[in-house]
């Protein structure tokens, strides 16, 4: 399997330091670092990564100028997977960043990057056009009640199944952290497809069109 290749974005020196020490020690290429979003387009497009890894909060102005240029990546190089973390949780931000298509896109707190194997798993995710978000993120959008909410219709372990799916995790990965067997989750997984109303689509668009339906209530709570 070809190495994965990744440019790093932050305008700390020693974030931006460490993170690529965790990623090439886990095997992952560095290729750029940018510490500032003109420079992290130049750099994608100059090295066609397989992600890149964005601060929301960077120069020249500060505020979300990440967050913008991580739109711009996907909307130019889609299939250039984007993982963007920030200090806070600004759900307008997972919104803007997802748009319509979940697939090949993270959103990370920053303290997540402590957790390596975690954050290296979520990289990977990102780059193979996986999803990855925070499992604060999920938790915040599962808070949500509106009245016609198609989620509503979800038992609590599909609940818990689909914020696992949230996270990027594969069927294996679900029955992992449930510490169930695979054909649970399968099981849960066809319930969550049927009462989405989902169709008979390919699983891995089943599974974005799943995570789409937990953003779109978070967009319209």
């Amino acid at each position: 399997m070809p190495t994965l290749r990744a440019v790093i974005a932050d305008d700390e020196l020693l974030l931006r330091e460490g993170v690529a020490r965790v990623l090439e020690e886990a095997g992952i290429e560095v290729v750029a670092r940018a510490g500032d979003a003109p420079d992290l387009l130049r750099k994608v497009r100059g090295h066609r990564p397989d992600v890149a890894i964005i601060d929301v909060r960077m120069p020249p102005d500060l505020t979300d100028d990440g967050l913008r240029a991580a739109i711009e990546i996907r909307r130019e190089q889609p299939e250039v997977g984007v993982l963007v973390f920030s200090q806070h949780l600004v759900e307008r931000f997972v919104t803007e960043l997802v748009g319509e298509d979940a697939r090949g896109v993270g959103y990370l707190l920053k303290h997540r990057i402590a957790d390596l194997r975690y954050f290296t798993d979520a990289v990977r995710t990102v780059a193979q056009g996986g999803t990855a978000l925070d499992p604060e993120v999920v938790a915040r959008m599962f808070g949500r009640r509106r009245r016609t909410d198609p989620l509503q219709s979800l038992t609590p372990r599909e609940r818990e199944v689909l914020a696992l799916m949230a996270e990027g995790l594969s069927n294996q990965g679900i029955a992992e952290r449930l510490t169930v067997g695979s054909p649970a989750v399968e099981k849960h997984v066809s319930s969550i497809f049927s009462k989405l109303d989902l169709g008979r689509d390919r699983a891995e668009n089943q599974r974005v069109l799943a995570v789409l339906a937990l953003l779109q209530r978070n967009r319209g709570a």
